[in-house]
């Protein structure tokens, strides 16, 4: 046993490409509060969520998964005292608690499956690369890490998260959005040394799969195509990359009097230009001022640059709607077993993921139309 002062990680492993997808893993999910109700103001400075103490859970088969877990967090970093649990999903579960007088967020994978064991090593190798090629943008400092177990400690970053969900029901404060943009396109002006990232997103292959599926029309399929024909042609040789944190939420963001704070970089890599300001523009269905603000920003640069934004802004369209889809019919069989409950004079869950599914749809059409005005216009 030793003592981790420092960051302690197993032997690296190479950078692969992944698949979208993730979430935020320093804060605790607020519960959703009354119809009506005002929800007090988290102080700017300190720490989302409850104070460290309180006490953990052990006991039964879930109490079995939670000490394996912290097993494998001490083999890297013996000095870690977990405290709470932040989230608990299937696949993964996030410890709170504190090496020595700071505080430590670790993060266990559970479900070992090829994909998910890839995608975290990915987010590893991230933190690693941030260790000596530091972002423009504050990141956790990595305390531990161990790919092999998929177990990493990183630090507990204060702030508050300018977003509690994926997609926000109420427009954000002006601010936040302000500074998250400031953020993200920090992010996307940075050049990382090459060979850090690789491209997790095969753009060809994407649009061809959801054309196979049926989310994508032949009109759809070609229109994108000729697109990237053009795009390829823009960038020359090197072709037109840009670095996307790859998870671009207001969930995924932490603000704090000091700056903004990005987590969760398992997605990090190069993307065609936009693929952050398409993931915004996306989650910002209910602030119509911050969406044109981000369709300006991302056509600033030319027709290049408005063609890269559109091919982004479609294929993360078509992926929400996709997740969404399934969501809805999980929730209306979860209704007709009773097996969800909602509020009295409260929309459902369901209703809820029915009305955003709707705006999803209709988000598609506008960007589906402004490709089709694009390809005319080549």
């Amino acid at each position: 046993m030793y003592t981790a002062s420092s960051s302690v990680t197993a032997p690296p492993r190479p950078l692969r490409p992944l698949g979208a997808g993730g979430g935020p893993y320093l804060a605790p999910h607020a519960a959703p509060s009354a119809p009506g109700a005002v929800r007090p103001r988290r102080p700017a400075g300190g720490p989302v969520g409850p104070p460290l103490s309180g006490r953990l859970d052990l006991s039964g088969a879930q109490g079995a998964q939670l000490r394996m877990a912290i097993a494998s967090v001490h083999r890297i970093c013996p000095e870690f005292n977990p405290v709470q649990v932040l989230r608990r999903s299937g696949r993964s579960v996030l410890l709170v608690g504190s090496t020595g007088r700071a505080s430590a967020v670790a993060k266990c994978l559970l479900d070992h499956s090829p994909a998910w064991s890839e995608r975290f090593r990915h987010e590893i190798a991230a933190y690693r690369a941030f260790v000596r090629h530091r972002p423009p943008v504050r990141v956790p400092r990595l305390i531990a890490a161990d790919p092999e177990n998929c177990t990493l400690v990183i630090e507990r970053m204060p702030g508050r998260v300018a977003a509690l969900t994926r997609h926000p029901s109420e427009a954000p404060p002006r601010a936040d959005v302000r500074a998250a943009l400031g953020a993200i396109s920090r992010v996307n002006a940075w050049r990382p040394a090459p060979g850090l990232f690789d491209a997790p997103l095969d753009y060809a292959s994407r649009i061809a799969r959801y054309h196979e599926l049926g989310l994508f029309t032949d009109r759809d399929l070609g229109d994108l195509q000729k697109l990237l024909h053009g795009l390829a042609h823009a960038g020359g040789r090197q072709g037109m990359g840009q670095f996307c944190h790859g998870d671009a939420l207001l969930s995924n963001i932490l603000l704090s009097p000091t700056g903004p704070v990005l987590v969760d970089w398992e997605h990090a890599g190069w993307y065609l230009p936009g693929y952050d300001l398409a993931t915004l523009w996306t989650v910002l269905g209910d602030a119509p001022a911050a969406r044109r603000q981000i369709s300006q920003l991302a056509q600033a640069s030319g027709p290049a640059a408005r063609d890269a934004f559109l091919v982004n802004l479609m294929l993360v369209l078509t992926r929400e709607i996709r997740t969404y889809e399934t969501a809805v019919q999980r929730a209306m069989r979860d209704s007709v077993s009773g097996a969800g409950q909602d509020r009295p004079g409260a929309l459902s869950s369901s209703e809820e993921q029915r009305l955003l599914l709707r705006r999803l749809h209709d988000d598609c059409a506008m960007a589906r139309r402004a490709v089709r005005a694009a390809v005319g216009t080549r």
